[in-house]
């Protein structure tokens, strides 16, 4: 999918299809872009740039050329004039760590899907009636992981999550199990030793180890 918006419905849809996001912080733009290069080796095709990496728009913008098959996205949005500028250097998606309604508004209105950070349920329901595409529960090891999303289940099974904040290998299923529509790695998807050593196929098997774990689920 090469098309540069994301209607809401494709983006939830494109979600169940691939159930993880890689997400990319980095301080070089040199090796932010091995490291999307190596995810998308290994199968995966959500990648999110954090704003707050060394030359994030750049960045996006080489990866949108460079990755024509995968969804470039960024994340840890703070505030309207990076939402413009994120929109403008054409990331698919984006990602706050907060909820927003004007935010949110502002990229419901240009057709971008956003996934607010929240972590209570009356801030899930809030980004939710605002207009998010879904909601990003964070950080979710810190509040019980697999236990808490199953435990929003119950009242808020309508609204699709996507935990970030602790997320592994080891635990990703669990947390699609328990009613996650998808989840977002960084760390454990990244190891700095990995990344140190620059041992990119190690990185793209990582990655399509995950991606096997979850296209059972």
């Amino acid at each position: 999918m090469t098309n540069d918006k994301l209607s809401n419905s494709s983006w939830l849809s494109l979600l169940h299809q691939h159930r993880s996001i890689a997400v990319i912080r980095t301080s070089s733009p040199l090796l932010g872009r091995q490291m999307a290069q190596a995810v998308a080796q290994g199968g995966m095709s959500l990648i999110e740039i954090t704003w707050n990496s060394h030359q994030a728009a750049e960045l996006i913008t080489q990866l949108r050329s460079e990755l024509p098959t995968c969804i470039i996205g960024t994340g840890t949005i703070l505030n309207q004039e990076q939402l413009q500028q994120a929109i403008a250097v054409g990331a698919q998606f984006l990602f706050t760590p907060h909820v927003d309604p004007k935010l949110i508004e502002f990229a419901v209105a240009k057709d971008v899907p956003i996934i607010p950070g929240a972590l209570s349920p009356t801030e899930i329901i809030t980004a939710w009636q605002a207009g998010a595409s879904c909601v990003k529960v964070f950080p979710i090891q810190a509040v019980g992981g697999a236990s808490y999303i199953k435990a929003l289940q119950g009242p808020l099974h309508a609204i699709p999550l996507i935990p970030t904040g602790g997320v592994t290998l080891n635990n990703a299923q669990e947390l699609i199990t328990a009613g996650a529509i998808a989840v977002g790695l960084a760390g454990d998807l990244f190891p700095q030793t990995l990344i140190a050593d620059h041992d990119w196929p190690a990185i793209s098997q990582r990655a399509k180890s995950l991606r096997q774990r979850l296209i059972r689920c």
